[in-house]
This record gives structure tokens, sequence and C-alpha cells, in this order.
């Protein structure tokens, strides 16, 4: 049967699929505008940009924030930080992390996921993923060793991972769990919060999360202990003790930090960031369900597993295919039909995404010399000694490199949505 017109892959001349413009995946960056002003002039005309010693006849919007976010994620205690990777830090040193450990992390996450590990002076171990493209419960039990103190359990591209099995095994081996949520903000597992399974929950703001400030991250924990430790060390002038110079009121109080603090112009920002977060993620999961129920029927299509959908953030769509072979020419094509995909896995095309491609880790590269974590007699005496191998983790390479991705923002339209879904059809018949 002859191919007509509208069927012809706009990368052969035949028209585009979608014809209106991309919008960029800045879901809470696009959505700023009066409230965010409002806020932050309001912190200007207060003069109050440092939470411990400002005006004392105000609140600090910093701590405003933190009180908002534990009631609606359901958590005893907030800490608010310059980061998500600060918070990664001041979790894994807070749970008691250090010289001779090691903390399992999954490969397909951002590279400051690892990186954090080895600035709390632990060493990484690299675990694989399953089809819902997040840590691999399976795996990570294989990979515990008697030196493991810590788990990061990642929420890759707004999908929650198996994290209810994670926790488990996290207590049947008395490790602790860190959540990182960075990609995740608003999901949820069964109902409860994506970020209160764990130890600590770990948060990020910056521009391309769900809700932003630029820059930003949040700490969650119900435990009171590790509450102060977090606030000590991400504070080291002590400011928030309530005597700064008295004696410790309990052993592992005190020990030196640094400085993560979060500004309250950030905080400011934050506050009516976090006003929109729900009606961010209905959008998303609204279009993504569209786009989703009008290729369900397409063979040779299979797509990413999600164990709860209704706690998708909805921040992406991937599928994969069952040809690896015909992913890039599949991303081309889309591409061309003016649907912003891409393929997630190629070898030679770097990703910070990817442990493949973590070369400081590959090569345990470290700022001195001696080596250490890698090195460190606490950890040798352990008998500890790790060596990093693309081939460790089998299944990233698998999955990942069928996978094809799509971004949600969350300002489409739904005739956004039908010509995504459009372009889809229209390559999946000519390639499939």
């Amino acid at each position: 049967m002859a191919m007509t017109t509208d069927e012809q892959l706009a990368i052969y001349g035949g028209p585009k699929a979608k014809t209106t413009p991309n919008i960029p995946m800045y879901p809470g960056g696009l959505s700023i505008g009066d409230e965010e002003k409002r806020l932050v002039l309001e912190v200007l005309d207060r003069k109050y940009l440092f939470r411990y010693y400002g005006p004392e006849q105000y609140p600090s919007k910093v701590a405003e924030l933190e009180q908002a976010f534990a009631e609606k994620f359901g958590a005893k205690y907030a800490l608010a930080v310059t980061s998500c990777t600060s918070a990664l830090i001041s979790a894994l040193v807070a749970v008691g992390v250090g010289p001779g450990d090691e903390v399992i992390v999954t490969g397909y996450t951002f590279f400051a996921s690892c990186a954090s590990i080895v600035a709390a002076k632990a060493v990484p171990v690299i675990c694989d993923i399953d089809d819902t493209l997040t840590m691999d419960p399976d795996d990570l039990e294989r990979k515990i060793t008697p030196r493991t103190k810590a788990v990061i359990a990642v929420h890759m591209r707004g999908v929650p991972c198996d994290i209810e099995r994670i926790a488990a095994i996290c207590r049947k081996h008395n490790l602790k769990l860190i959540e990182d949520v960075a990609q995740a903000c608003g999901g949820s597992f069964n109902g409860k919060m994506l970020g209160t399974f764990g130890d600590v929950g770990c948060f990020s703001f910056q521009y391309h999360k769900i809700i932003t400030a630029g820059e930003g991250g949040m700490c969650l924990t119900d435990d009171p202990k590790l509450y102060d430790r977090l606030m000590g060390y991400h504070d080291t002038a002590a400011c928030w003790r309530p005597d700064r110079f008295g004696e410790e009121r309990y052993e592992g109080e005190l020990f030196c930090g640094v400085n993560y603090r979060m500004s309250e112009l950030t905080g400011a920002v934050m506050q009516a960031q976090l006003g929109k977060l729900d009606g961010l993620l209905q959008q998303m999961r609204q279009h993504k369900a569209r786009i989703k129920s009008q290729i369900a029927d397409l063979p040779g299509l299979t797509f990413r597993r999600v164990l709860d959908e209704a706690g998708d953030t909805a921040i992406s769509l991937i599928f994969l295919l069952d040809d690896p072979e015909k992913v890039q020419e599949f991303a081309t094509a889309l591409q061309a039909e003016g649907v912003a995909a891409s393929s997630v896995f190629g070898k030679g095309i770097p990703d910070w995404h990817i442990y493949y491609h973590w070369k400081h880790i590959m090569r345990k590269a470290t700022p001195t010399p001696e080596g250490c974590p890698y090195t460190c007699p606490h950890y040798t005496a352990k008998g500890g000694e790790i060596t990093y191998s693309e081939e460790s983790c089998p299944k990233i390479g698998e999955y990942l490199s069928r996978a094809i991705h799509l971004d949600i923002p969350a300002q489409m339209t739904e005739d956004d949505c039908d010509m995504i879904a459009k372009g889809i059809r229209k390559v999946a018949k000519a390639i499939l």
C-alpha cells in the first residue's frame, strides 16, 4: 500500500506531526510570577537576608518554608540547605557514614548522588537497575558487604523506586537509608510521600527541577537526633543551638561542619513555589496520561514500568523499543517531526546520569595523591578494595540502550499532547 503524504516521515520531506514550539522543561521556573516577586521584595524591604541574625520583629522565610515543607510531606523535621548535593552530604554525615564505610547507589542517577558519598569520606558501590529504571533490589542485596553502612535510593526521572522493598532490605541488614528525591518532589508510593521512607529524604530546587529557586535543597527526617546532626553539619557556626556556646547535650551532638545554610531570598522564592507544586503535578500527570493513552497499543514499544502510577510525578515519558538498533533512528525521526525526544544511552555520548561516564569514580580520582577514601586505612583494614568496571551493571546498558525519553512540561496544551502522540504513532508505523 502506498504511503500518503501525511504518513511520510518529516525527515524524508513529509509534514511535521507537531507544529507548535517545544516548551523547555522548567516547570517551576516557567511558573514564576507575582507571588515570588512579592515574597522576595518583602525580604528586601525588611532587610532580612540572613536567617539567624535578621530583624527580630520578622519571621524567617527559610524557617517558614521548613515548617510548610515538613507539614506538606508528613515529616517531623525539615532542614533547608543550598542544594540536593549538600542535602545528601549532610544526610550521610548525620547517619554516621564516614571513613571505612561503603554506600550503595544506583548507576543511573545524576553524578552528584555518587559524588556525595566520596565527599562524606566513604566508598561508593554502584548498583544495577531493573525495568523501572531505578535501583534493582535484588542487585542491592547482592552488593551488601560487612562494610556497607548506607543506601542512597534514587527516585529517578520522577518515578518512585521500589522503596518499600529497599527499606525492608535496609532494615534486615541494619543499614541507613537515604532517599534522593531530586527529580521526584511531590511523588508518592502507596500513598506515602517520597522522602519519608528512609532515615533522611533529600530534595533539589535547582532550576531544572519541578519547583525551583535556581538552587536550593531540603532534608526531611523524623529522628530528632538526626535533625540535630543535620543542622550541626549544615551550620558550622552552630547558630541553631539553644545555647550556641554550651556544652554537648548528648554525645555526638557537636562536630565540625560546613556552611550549607539557605538564604532568605531563596526561602522566599521557594515558599511561593511550594504552593504551586500540586498544580504542576496535576498538569504533568494529565499530559502524560493523555499521550500514553494514544500510543499504548503500538507493537514493538513498551512503557517503562511504573510501580505506582498515582505516585509518578510525570515529569517524563520513557518507553523502550524491542530493538535497540532502531532507537537512534526512532529518536532522530521524532525530532524531525517536531517532538523533543531523545535516546537515553550511548556509550560514546557523555552523560553524567550514567555510571559509565563517571570518570572521576571509574578512575578513583581524588584531589590529592593519597587516594582517600579508596586507600583509607580504615577501609583497607576492613578488607575493603573496590574496582569499577563498565560491565558491573549490565542491565543499565541493556535497558537504557532501548529507551526513548520525552520531557512532559506542565505548560503544554492538550493539542501539544495530541501532536506528540501523533508523531510517535507516525514514526512507530514507519520504523518498528
